[in-house]
This record gives C-alpha cells, sequence and structure tokens, in this order.
C-alpha cells in the first residue's frame, strides 16, 4: 500500500506596492489615490504620503503578485488622467 503524503502549498509570494517621490504630483492626490485605491485613512494616507515625500519613496501595501500589479496599473492609469508623473512599481517583499 502506498503512503499518501499531505500536499503542502507554500504560501503565495507577496509583493509591496511602492509609490515614488517626484516634484510635480500635488501631495492631495498622492493621498486621495492612496484612499481610494488602498482603502486607508485619512492619518494612514497622510502617513504615507509624508513617507514617499521625505524619503523618496513609500510602501502602499503588500499583495499577491496579481493584486499589487492591478494596484499598480490603477495608480498609473489615475495618475496619466490627471495629468501627473507619478510612479508606482512592485516589488518583491
Amino acid at each position: 500500500m502506498a503512503e499518501r503524503k499531505a500536499a503542502r502549498t507554500k504560501p503565495p509570494r507577496m509583493y509591496q506596492v511602492v509609490m515614488l517621490n517626484d516634484d510635480f504630483t500635488p501631495m492631495e492626490f498622492v493621498v486621495m489615490v492612496l484612499q481610494e485605491y488602498f482603502r486607508l485613512d485619512l492619518d494612514a494616507a497622510t502617513q504615507i504620503m509624508l513617507k514617499i515625500h521625505h524619503d523618496g519613496r513609500g510602501v502602499c501595501g503588500v499583495f499577491t503578485k496579481d493584486v499589487a500589479a492591478t494596484k499598480v496599473e490603477l495608480v498609473l492609469a489615475a495618475a496619466r488622467r490627471s495629468g501627473h508623473p507619478l510612479q508606482c512599481i512592485m516589488e518583491a517583499a
């Protein structure tokens, strides 16, 4: 009789969505994007915006690969629609 091993699945690899600072995108727009696409309250969105402003980059959240890629695209599309050069990338967490 063959012994069966319990199939173990590894948790999915996680990716962080990172916004990069620029000298043109208004801080209010960044806060609005963080609230709209990352479901952050005003205080959390403001803290991340300030981190982006002071450190040049800030992590908006950590997600599975597909969710992170979708959020990056949503942010970039919103920035383009509004005429802002805001950049957003994803990195392995």
